[in-house]
């Protein structure tokens, strides 16, 4: 269980919603007291229910943020890799999202040479 990753992934996942926490309670019904509590890593056991929410309108993996709820996930559910992992954070990206991503990635790994 990583309530800390859980909560830093919804963050994130809102962010790039560009929604605020009323914005994200609006479109999921879940009070924004108890998504900033989330987020905070606070809340011990959410539901599946409200994962499940979140994940959808989030665009995010269920599967995810299952397991660092704490929660079994099946075995053909899991992530094999740290980069399927990382995908699956992304949520869903346009093509022109992807290119910036990757022009990103090039410029962030030139510097280190």
């Amino acid at each position: 269980m990583s309530l800390e990753r859980l909560g830093a992934t919804l963050k994130e996942a809102r962010s790039a919603q560009g929604w605020s926490l009323r914005e994200a309670e609006e479109r999921i019904g879940v009070s924004n007291a108890f998504l900033s509590q989330l987020e905070g890593g606070k809340i011990k056991q959410p539901s599946p229910n409200v994962l499940h929410k979140l994940a959808e309108t989030y665009e995010i993996s269920y599967a995810l943020i299952m397991e660092y709820a704490g929660y079994p996930v099946p075995a053909e559910a899991q992530f094999k890799s740290g980069e399927q992992r990382f995908m699956s954070r992304l949520g869903q990206t346009s093509p022109s999202e992807q290119m910036a991503l990757l022009e990103y990635l090039s410029f962030l790994r030139s510097k280190r040479k």
